[in-house]
């Protein structure tokens, strides 16, 4: 079975970014020795660009691609710096390991979001809650362990459901 709309695939892949002068970085994020990350095709559910390049992949196959910020996590916005009470983060870390480049979670109005600290002050912190991947040139290495026929309600809820999806 190959890849497309409505298939629920699941994958190992190993990240890095793409620097000005062509060089790659070390490996941001890899999932291999661990579970594959799954995801319904043709729901937005991974990046663009990932999703585009994983068309008529099946079980195997193997793909190198690098992807563009339009084609990754978008990007980098100004406007996503926010000044937070310390208090309004989820899950916050000890005070002293709310430094510069620690990840914290925000509740927004669209729910939870991931954002990165600028600042950190006694009762405020700052927060930039652009994608840490946002603005960056990702190369990912990509292998598809299966594709299967998505079920009716994960099509409907438009994620995957059971081991590995999202659970209600």
């Amino acid at each position: 079975m190959r890849v497309d709309t409505n298939r629920v695939v699941a994958f190992h892949y190993r990240l890095c970014e793409v620097r000005p002068d062509g060089n790659r970085s070390q490996w941001l994020e890899a999932s291999f020795g661990r579970q594959p990350l799954l995801y319904l095709h043709g729901h937005g559910n991974v990046v663009p660009g990932l999703e585009q390049a994983m068309v008529g992949k099946k079980a195997g196959d193997r793909i190198e691609i690098t992807l563009s910020p339009e084609q990754a996590y978008g990007p980098r916005t100004s406007n996503e710096l926010l000044r937070v009470p310390i208090k309004h983060l989820q899950n916050a870390p000890e005070r002293k390991h709310l430094v510069p480049g620690a990840i914290v979670s925000v509740k927004t109005n669209r729910g939870l979001k991931n954002a990165l600290v600028i600042k950190a002050g006694k009762f405020n912190v700052d927060l930039d809650t652009n994608h840490p991947y946002a603005g960056r040139t990702l190369h990912y290495q990509i292998e598809v362990l299966g594709v299967r026929q998505a079920t009716a309600e994960e099509v409907a809820h438009r994620h995957v459901h059971g081991p590995g999806g999202h659970q209600h």
